[in-house]
């Protein structure tokens, strides 16, 4: 992408350091008037310019590789991915100027409604290419401003910050003795966040009004279903580059909250777990923590799905906090993972054996890369061996008939009577698939050469020292 800085602006501003010390205006500091100190005006004055630092060329362009590599569906306009590097090209110098003046407007997002884990459905907004160039570049920018003030409780979607940490951290508390667990499940969070509420939040970090009016309007910038378009009052949708900071930005404050109480807690996104030692400390928690959300931040809190109750009986990103520390599966997360290659090995798909393999071998690698600090083994070592017997499943019905099914038996070393008695059986597919001759032909050795993974030898090279 090569964008064109606007013609007349100058160059770039740059963020300029924090002042350091506390150094006061001579204001007065009479009694009511507000004092303002050296860093906080110096912090005034580095954030009035940070559109000038947002339609750089090299902020701009870097939005554009992270935008391209994430791909993604086009939005109401049908402008592809691929489509954006000629527009900008094209438009890119207006667009600088746009956001100069803070006059660019966001087209609305088009909605899309997508299945969840547990039930029920998550909405979607999808900002066109334009749009997410856009917020990608703003985003670069607010994160090095705002990501180092936030707390060290807050793992989701940070810098250098992961699912493994935040589990982890929930896993030592567990271990200190804190075996109860504040599990706060926040009701349509992403459909519920009050614009008033987060745009305040965004004015103690941002004090550049072109910024803001540009963030107002993509909060406010209508969905687009069915054909209609309809008007968002509250609500930051899940889709867009911009909305996990904003989502962090609006939780800061029930982690500075939790913070100043001293509570031991993890917060990934919207889930929250606070981690005491008693079920009546936890429910005094989980009923002032309910009220803080939904009195101070306008938040609701799902009271059918919080719940207060030992650490190893609730799932946190999909773990479990086991006694002493030490992780497990969620039940959840093991029945999605059989669900999965289930509907991968269904033998009417009608694709070749490898190809299935394939895409069971890159399911399966980042399944357990994600899963690898569960201690798994003995239930991995079951999927092995059931969806091996799946895979034998599966190749039998692709030979059709007795005659084919004999034949590939016999090509895999078996014994022409064993094969033909494997070939003759008069049950199902699953039951053929159990026979002697099926498993002396489809061996350990023989899925070893398909290629296909051993979820348990994966598993326990991934958590070699």
């Amino acid at each position: 992408m090569t964008v064109e800085q606007q013609s007349g602006h100058g160059g770039p501003a740059r963020m300029a350091p924090r002042a350091s010390g506390s150094g006061v205006p001579g204001t007065g500091g009479g009694v009511g008037r507000q004092v303002v100190t050296a860093s906080e005006a110096s912090r005034d004055l580095a954030t009035q310019s940070l559109m000038e630092v947002i339609a750089e060329r090299s902020n701009l362009n870097l939005a554009y590789e992270r935008v391209k590599a994430n791909g993604g569906a086009p939005g109401v306009d049908g402008m592809t991915v691929d489509d954006l590097k000629g527009w900008c090209r094209t438009h890119g110098t207006e667009l600088i100027g746009q956001l100069l003046a803070g006059s660019y407007a966001p087209q609305p997002v088009r909605g899309k409604t997508i299945p969840k884990p547990g039930g029920g459905e998550r909405q979607l907004g999808i900002p066109t290419v334009v749009d997410r160039l856009v917020q990608q570049a703003i985003l670069q920018v607010l994160t090095r401003l705002m990501d180092p003030t936030f707390s060290d409780h807050s793992y989701g979607f940070r810098p250098c910050r992961s699912a493994h940490q935040a589990v982890c951290a929930g896993a030592a508390y567990v271990a200190e003795g804190r075996r109860i667990v504040v599990d706060i499940d926040l009701e349509k969070f992403f459909d519920r966040v009050n614009h008033d509420i987060l745009m305040a939040r965004l004015a103690r970090h941002v004090s550049d009004k072109r910024l803001l009016r540009i963030v107002r309007r993509f909060l406010e910038a209508g969905m687009m279903t069915e054909g209609v378009c309809v008007r968002r009052e509250e609500g930051t949708p899940q889709g867009g580059p911009l909305s996990p900071l904003l989502a962090n930005l609006l939780l800061d404050d029930l982690d500075k909250e939790l913070e100043r109480r001293g509570h031991r807690f993890c917060r990934y996104a919207d889930d929250c777990n606070i981690y005491v030692q008693s079920q009546a400390a936890g429910e005094r928690v989980l009923a002032s923590v309910t009220a803080f959300l939904e009195g101070k931040l306008k938040l609701r809190v799902n009271r059918a799905k919080s719940a207060v109750a030992p650490a190893w009986e609730r799932k946190f990103l999909g773990y479990r906090l086991l006694a002493g520390g030490r992780l497990g599966l969620a039940p959840s997360s093991s029945d999605r993972m059989k669900d999965r290659l289930r509907r991968l090995t269904r033998r009417n798909r009608g694709r070749a054996l490898e190809e299935v393999v394939g895409e069971i071998n890159r399911f399966a690698a980042g399944w357990l890369g994600y899963f690898r600090h569960a201690e798994c083994r003995n239930w991995l070592r079951e999927v092995d061996g059931w969806l091996r017997q799946k895979l034998r499943c599966y190749r039998l019905k692709q030979a059709k008939r007795a005659k084919g099914i004999a034949g590939f038996l016999r090509s895999c070393g078996t014994p022409e009577r064993i094969a033909w008695a494997t070939a003759a059986c008069s049950r199902g597919w699953w039951a053929k698939s159990h026979t002697p001759g099926a498993k002396y032909a489809m061996d350990l050795a023989w899925f070893d050469r398909l290629g296909l993974i051993s979820l348990v030898r994966r598993h326990a090279a991934l958590n070699q020292p």
